[in-house]
């Protein structure tokens, strides 16, 4: 078998845990791959030995797993995510039973949990700076095809609002002023929906959360789509906003530019060893005692 490495760049116990993983799979003949990320998109390289690999290993926090899930999902190839940061609710497996869980996934005793993601497209130019797409032309397309928690209009001016026209199922809703409005899938739920007080999906349930951030008008709530309902969202006049897809920043977008969020053609495959208990992780997370 052919195993990828996706390791925390500036984690050293991440580093430790995959030297000694990946000398345990190469003494047993399999073959390994590793690479460190900082927080950003995967290099070319990489993608293309991700796209060999039988299974992804992430190593790190939430934030490595996404990077690991976009990666690997267009490829149909699973990830296993090993939680090396705080209390994740991706990270399926803890360091000490890594190797437990690579002996299960050789021999086959393992189940793949399918997690919807999201696809994200930009009609517009965007203006980056540094760390993401720059894009003079109004008319191109740039595809995002699967983003595992979010994608996030949000105000690049302090201290003003946002401006941002959504459509639904290709019917134009609402026009909200606001901080910010996220699209999430039912496993980003948990992420920036979470804080900005939107609800907290089964991740087994396949639909798409629309939710404003600190809007500055009446209707004030979340809304919880079917999967077939696509989002539509609009850079109104007079500001920009900020587009950021899964934690990363990709550039700003003019007012007349367009995002489209759907759910995506290629869901995420995670590995779980183990039944994973999604109410005990909220439990655990929010410190909730049975009275």
């Amino acid at each position: 078998m052919r195993f990828f490495m996706v390791v925390h760049a500036s984690s050293e116990t991440a580093a430790k845990v995959a030297t000694e993983a990946a000398g345990w799979l190469r003494s047993a003949g399999h073959a390994v791959d590793v690479a460190a990320h900082a927080d950003a998109e995967l290099a070319p390289d990489v993608v293309e030995m991700v796209s060999r690999a039988d299974l992804v290993v992430s190593l790190g926090g939430d934030g490595t797993m996404l990077r690991a899930v976009e990666t690997a999902s267009p490829f149909s190839v699973p990830v296993l995510g090993v939680n090396l940061g705080t209390l994740g609710y991706l990270t399926a497996v803890e360091p000490h039973h890594l190797h437990a869980a690579l002996e299960s996934f050789v021999s086959g005793s393992y189940a793949l949990e399918i997690r919807t993601t999201l696809e994200v497209a930009i009609t517009g130019a965007v203006s980056t700076g540094v760390g993401g797409i720059d894009d003079p032309d109004p008319g191109r397309r740039v595809v995002f095809p699967a983003a595992l928690n979010e994608a996030v209009l949000e105000r690049s001016v302090p201290g003003h609002t946002v401006r941002i026209g959504v459509s639904i199922a290709g019917a134009r809703f609402a026009s909200y002023a606001a901080d910010g409005l996220l699209v999430c899938s039912a496993s980003g739920s948990t992420a920036y929906n979470l804080s900005a007080r939107g609800p907290i999906l089964s991740p087994r349930l396949d639909a798409v959360v629309v939710t404003p951030v600190s809007p500055h008008m009446l209707f004030d709530r979340a809304l919880v789509l079917g999967p077939d309902e696509n989002v539509d969202l609009e850079v109104l006049d007079p500001r920009p906003a900020v587009l950021v897809v899964d934690g990363i920043r990709v550039g700003t977008l003019g007012p007349g530019s367009r995002v489209e969020v759907a759910v995506g053609p290629h869901p995420a495959r995670l590995v779980s060893v183990a039944a994973r208990d999604f109410h005990g992780i909220l439990k655990a997370k929010f410190h909730l005692a049975d009275r």
